[in-house]
C-alpha cells in the first residue's frame, strides 16, 4: 500500500478515488430519482459526470505514458486533478440543491488529500478554491429557501465550512509534513548507520592486514640488518633498509591513527601547517608533478585553525592522490591546490588535468563504494565518511576548463570566532 501512495502514484491513486466517486454518484442519483421519487435535473447531472469521465479518462492515459518523476510537474499535475475534483463537484452539488445538498461537506476532502500531497502554496490556492466553490453555492441559493431564520442558519453553514476548512488544511497539512520530515531524518539515519557500518568493516579489515604486514616486515628487517653487516656500504642494502624503515613507521603511525580515532581525540590544527605538510607530502612522493599552490596571503589566515582528528591528513591525501592519478590517465603532471577561508569555513581546493567525473559517478562517489579501475570510490568513499565526521562537507564537481574539482570544507574553530 504505502508503494501505491509514492509520489509517481499519487495521479494515479487520485484518478483511481475520481473513478470510484463517479460510480457512488451514479448510484446516488439513481438512487434519489428512484428510491426517493425525487427528481433531479438529469441533462446536467448526467453532462456533468459524462465530461468528468473523459478528463478522468484521458488522465489516466496521458499519464501512464509520462510518468511524472520529477517534483515541480508532478506538484503541478496533482494541483489540476484536485482542482478538477472541485470544480466538477461544485456543478453537480449547483444542479442537486447548492448548498443545500447533503453532501456539501465533500469539499473538505480535496482539501485533506492536497493537504498530504502538496506544498504550503498550492494547499492554499485549493482550500482558496474549495472555499470560493462553496461561497457562489450559498450566494445562489434561491430567495425561497431564505424564509424564517434560515438566513441565520446559511450564514452559520458558511462560518462552519470555512472553519472546517481552515482546519483540514492546517492541522492535516502540518501534520503530513511533520511525518514526511520524520521519514526523511530516519531515511538519512540509517543511510548514515549503513555508511558507517561500512567503514567500520574497512577499519576492521585494514587493522587485520595491517596486524599480518608487521610479522613479515619484522623478518625482513632482520634479514636485511644481517646483510647490511655482511655488505657495509652497499646501496642495495640501505636502499632496504630505509624502505623497510618507512613501511614500519607507516604502520606505527596507522596504530597510533586507529586508537585517536577509537578514543574520538578531536585536536585544534593550524590550516597553514596542515596546507604546508599537505603540500611537502606530494612534493617528497610525487616529485615529478607539478604543483600550482594558491593560499591565503592574508596575516590573519595564519592563525586559522579547524578541529580534526588523525584520519584527516589521509582523508586529504587519499583525494590528492586520486587527483595525480587522474591528471597522469590523461598524460598531465600538474596539480592545483588552493587554500583559503570563507565565512566561517576553511575550504580546501583540488583541481586535477584529467578527464573529469562522469555523470553516474558524480551521483555515487562518496555515497557508496563505487568500482573503479583506478580505485577512486572506495578513497573517496572513506575520504567523505572522515569528513563528514568532523563536520564537514565534500564536493565534487568538473571544472569548467576541463578536468575534476574536489572541495572540502571543515568549519574553523570555535575559538577563532570569538
Amino acid at each position: 500500500m504505502p508503494q501505491f501512495f509514492k509520489r509517481t502514484s499519487q495521479i494515479q491513486a487520485i484518478i483511481a478515488l475520481r473513478s470510484i466517486a463517479i460510480a457512488i454518484q451514479l448510484l446516488l442519483i439513481l438512487f434519489v430519482n428512484l428510491g426517493l421519487a425525487y427528481e433531479l435535473p438529469w441533462m446536467p447531472l448526467v453532462s456533468v459526470i459524462s465530461l468528468e469521465v473523459l478528463f478522468t479518462f484521458s488522465s489516466y492515459l496521458y499519464y501512464s505514458r509520462n510518468h511524472l518523476s520529477e517534483k515541480k510537474a508532478s506538484q503541478k499535475a496533482i494541483l489540476v486533478q484536485i482542482c478538477a475534483d472541485i470544480i466538477f463537484l461544485s456543478l453537480l452539488l449547483f444542479f442537486s440543491g447548492g448548498a443545500t445538498n447533503a453532501f456539501v461537506s465533500l469539499l473538505l476532502i480535496p482539501i485533506a488529500i492536497a493537504a498530504v500531497t502538496l506544498t504550503p502554496l498550492l494547499l492554499t490556492v485549493v482550500a482558496f478554491l474549495a472555499i470560493a466553490s462553496y461561497s457562489i453555492l450559498l450566494w445562489s441559493l434561491p430567495m425561497s429557501v431564505m424564509h424564517g431564520n434560515m438566513q441565520g442558519h446559511f450564514i452559520g453553514m458558511g462560518i462552519n465550512f470555512l472553519f472546517s476548512a481552515l482546519v483540514v488544511a492546517i492541522v492535516v497539512g502540518k501534520m503530513a509534513r511533520s511525518i514526511n520530515q520524520q521519514e526523511l531524518a530516519i531515511a538519512a539515519y540509517r543511510e548514515n548507520l549503513l555508511k558507517q557500518e561500512q567503514v567500520t568493516s574497512l577499519g576492521v579489515a585494514s587493522a587485520q592486514v595491517t596486524h599480518q604486514l608487521a610479522t613479515p616486515i619484522a623478518t625482513v628487517q632482520l634479514l636485511a640488518d644481517e646483510l647490511s653487516e655482511d655488505l657495509p656500504g652497499n646501496e642495495i642494502v640501505l636502499d632496504m633498509q630505509s624502505q623497510l624503515t618507512r613501511c614500519r613507521d607507516s604502520l606505527s603511525e596507522f596504530r597510533a591513527m586507529v586508537f585517536d580515532i577509537k578514543e574520538q581525540v578531536i585536536k585544534a590544527i593550524n590550516c597553514q601547517d596542515l596546507f604546508d605538510e599537505i603540500t611537502d607530502n606530494v612534493r617528497v612522493n610525487n616529485p615529478e608533478v607539478i604543483l600550482q599552490l594558491l593560499k591565503n596571503s592574508d596575516e590573519h589566515a595564519k592563525d586559522v585553525t579547524i578541529d580534526g582528528d588523525a584520519a584527516l591528513l589521509p582523508a586529504i591525501l587519499n583525494l590528492i592522490n586520486n587527483a595525480i592519478r587522474a591528471s597522469k590517465a590523461n598524460n598531465s603532471n600538474a596539480l592545483s591546490l588552493t587554500c583559503q577561508t570563507i565565512e566561517d569555513n576553511w575550504q580546501f581546493t583540488i583541481r586535477d588535468y584529467g578527464k573529469g567525473f562522469t555523470l553516474k559517478k558524480l551521483n555515487e562517489l562518496g555515497v557508496k563504494p563505487v568500482n573503479s579501475d583506478q580505485g577512486f570510490g572506495m578513497a573517496v568513499f572513506l575520504s567523505h565518511a572522515s569528513l563528514e565526521r568532523l563536520g564537514g562537507k565534500l564536493a565534487l564537481t568538473n571544472h569548467q576548463e576541463g578536468g575534476a574539482l574536489v572541495t572540502l570544507s571543515l568549519p574553523i574553530s570555535s575559538h577563532n570566532q570569538l
